[in-house]
């Protein structure tokens, strides 16, 4: 097995405690010892051991983990050219941003929709089997929505227009459409339960899916031991994907206090991803896609305020809330995720270490993976990024590229 010895580094573990300088050995794919500096113990390195210095000055943390990916989306605002672009190239286009996230220091992605049925499943399963680099993946279907529903552009006089979304109308249509998907492998099924800021039919505080047809799908769901996703603004959207299983909620904007109190009895399974990106962008430095005008119609900032108000009160009750999401748009562009930890400090007074923790720990139990992702220690794998500087003081050294100086994935070095 190959050896890499991180030397002389500040060690950010993400288990919460506070960094400390040491050092990390990773044997093949598996951090197998961390020595803190000043301590007796001391371990062998074989003399052929890779050594990566990071000269008392540089932070070694747990790649990031992006709990809302679309990588599969070419930085567009227009839905409709989503639906339009070719499977081949669609392929390509995730294949070419899979490659980009591993030089941002995203290691690992929750698929939250592929834009088109098989292209996540391709994805990871190329990526598994080392044919392109690229995060470690969950695959996710396109979303599935309903008529009327985000994803939804047909109208009357041009009834073909598509999207990245599945359109379906009652608990059957889900309920094959779910099998078919999961018969062609994919590890989640993403539902579109509630409207969204730019539907006037079906606002953000809309519940537009039935529960029948979200039962339809979660029976499934579990009957094959997958998961589910889900775009939920609305509290009752929110507390309908509580009730049905869906283990990651997206948004989450409008919850109430029944909503709130039904994510913390099931706090040891749900995970809140807020994706605030697009809202907070929009809010205040959006002039180049938005007029004042807009924004005050699209209510941005009122959405905003919503949304950090029920975050503060879910993290004060211990619900895990993941960092990161719903990148590569035109306002939010691939590559940009790590904006999201400044967004939960900025408007949402989490401290720097609960917002890194976002896209790490509580990442790596958002994958299923909580003995493996998102920590160093010994015997988790090696997925791994070395900092020059210190993250906890600003987040947003993660947006520097030149900041990004080794990322390792599975104990190999891709930058």
């Amino acid at each position: 097995m190959a050896t890499t010895l991180f030397r002389n580094v500040n060690i950010l573990d993400c288990t919460g405690a506070i960094p400390f300088p040491g050092d990390v050995i990773v044997e093949g794919n598996r951090i197998t010892a961390i020595h803190r500096e000043n301590t007796p113990e001391a371990f062998s390195v074989p003399n052929d051991a890779r050594i990566i210095d990071g000269h008392g000055t540089s932070t070694l943390m747990p790649g990031l983990i992006e709990s809302h990916s679309h990588l599969s989306i070419d930085n567009t605002d227009d839905l409709a050219q989503i639906g339009f672009i070719p499977p081949e190239e669609t392929i390509l286009i995730a294949v070419r941003n899979a490659a980009l996230y591993l030089q941002c220091g995203i290691t690992s992605c929750i698929s939250a929709a592929a834009a088109k049925p098989r292209v996540d499943v391709v994805l990871r399963n190329a990526i598994n089997a080392g044919q392109f680099p690229g995060p470690r993946t969950l695959a996710a279907s396109p979303w599935l929505t309903v008529t009327g529903g985000l994803g939804d552009l047909r109208q009357l006089h041009m009834p073909d227009i598509t999207s990245m979304a599945i359109m379906l109308d009652g608990p059957e249509a889900f309920r094959r459409q779910t099998r078919e998907l999961i018969r062609e492998g994919v590890d989640i099924i993403k539902l579109v339960v509630s409207g969204d800021t730019f539907m006037p039919h079906a606002p953000s505080t809309s519940t537009v899916m039935s529960e029948s047809e979200i039962a339809a799908a979660a029976e499934v769901v579990h009957a094959h031991g997958k998961r589910m996703s889900a775009h939920a603004r609305s509290a009752g959207a929110v507390k309908l994907c509580v009730k049905h299983g869906v283990k990651v909620i997206y948004h989450a904007n409008f919850i109430d206090e029944e909503a709130i109190d039904m994510l913390e009895a099931n706090k040891d399974w749900v995970f809140i991803s807020p994706n605030l990106a697009f809202t907070a962008i929009a809010a205040y430095e959006g002039q180049k896609w938005f007029s004042e005008e807009q924004v005050i119609k699209f209510g941005f900032r009122e959405e905003l305020s919503a949304a950090a108000a029920g975050l503060q009160e879910l993290k004060r009750r211990g619900v895990r809330i993941l960092g990161g999401g719903d990148y590569g748009f035109g306002l939010t562009p691939h590559g940009q995720n790590a904006r999201d930890l400044d967004h939960l400090v900025r408007y949402c007074h989490f401290s720097p270490m609960e917002a890194i923790l976002s896209m790490t720990r509580d990442g790596g139990a958002a994958m299923d993976m909580p003995h493996e992702l998102g920590q160093i220690r010994e015997g988790f794998l090696a997925d791994l990024v070395l900092v020059d500087g210190d993250p906890l003081a600003d987040t947003r050294i993660l947006l520097d590229s030149k900041k990004l100086l080794t990322v390792m994935k599975d104990g190999r070095i891709y930058k």
